[in-house]
């Protein structure tokens, strides 16, 4: 009685190779996954405070109430830690007035620099782990292929010793060791819809924080809002239609 084909019987003849490799695709599903939803929890729970922090930021009677609040809570997303280090940057600027080399430069080019640092090291905290999603999006189904591959060479060797080239004979083995390519997608096809979504979600993260930064510093530099700023300039056109009446 000739032994039913399969996973089970593939895993059963399987080397240490292929056994190495189908542990080292295991490792990556489970790690891809993980960041996945890790990323994916935490982005939403911090879009939620973000949302809290932003109408608290713009409802705040003045920037002692809302560096309070910092103070009393620290900052747990990008939006309020951008406004606790722009705030103290600015505050440190006004009782220091650039006495070190760091600190050189108007009061302006101070809070600007702290405020680039924030972004750049709020980034690099939401794209930590994304280069481990990319490789193993990109790799995962070349080394399926290896599994393969390596799989049909010793099939073909144990046809040859065999004796026997029939298709029942041949199709079996190397339909076992197509399992290998499968699971190659499995692990990689996720990954890359996971990259994409958690690219697309921080791209739309940093561009919300990006123009609070421009907020934040216009209210920092007036003490207005960039809104109130807008509406006490008179637009152009209205200027040249008054004059030419």
């Amino acid at each position: 009685m000739e032994p039913s084909l399969g996973f089970g019987h593939f895993l059963s003849q399987a080397d240490l190779v292929a056994k190495a490799i189908l542990v080292l695709m295991a490792a990556a599903s489970i790690a891809s996954w993980g960041i996945i939803v890790t990323k994916t929890v935490a982005g939403r729970r911090a879009r939620r405070r973000a949302d809290d922090f932003l109408k608290f930021f713009w409802n705040a009677a003045s920037l002692d109430q809302v560096a309070a609040r910092l103070e009393a809570t620290p900052p747990d997303e990008p939006f309020s830690n951008l406004a606790h280090q722009a705030i103290l940057a600015s505050r440190h600027h006004e009782r220091h007035a650039g006495g070190r080399l760091f600190e050189a430069g108007g009061a302006g080019e101070f809070v600007t620099r702290a405020i680039r640092r924030t972004i750049d090291e709020e980034t690099a905290e939401m794209e930590s782990g994304l280069t481990l999603l990319a490789s193993i999006g990109a790799t995962a189904p070349f080394v399926g292929l290896l599994g393969t591959v390596w799989g049909i060479y010793h099939a073909l060797l144990a046809i040859g010793i065999s004796g026997s080239g029939t298709l029942d004979k041949v199709a079996g083995p190397v339909g076992e060791a197509l399992i290998m390519t499968a699971i190659g997608l499995a692990v990689a096809i996720p990954a890359v819809l996971g990259y994409n979504f958690l690219v697309r979600a921080n791209r739309v993260t940093l561009a919300r924080l990006d123009g609070f930064a421009h907020d934040l510093f216009a209210f920092l530099a007036t003490g207005s809002k960039v809104e109130e700023t807008k509406a006490s300039v008179t637009p152009l056109s209205t200027e040249l239609s008054a004059r030419r009446a």
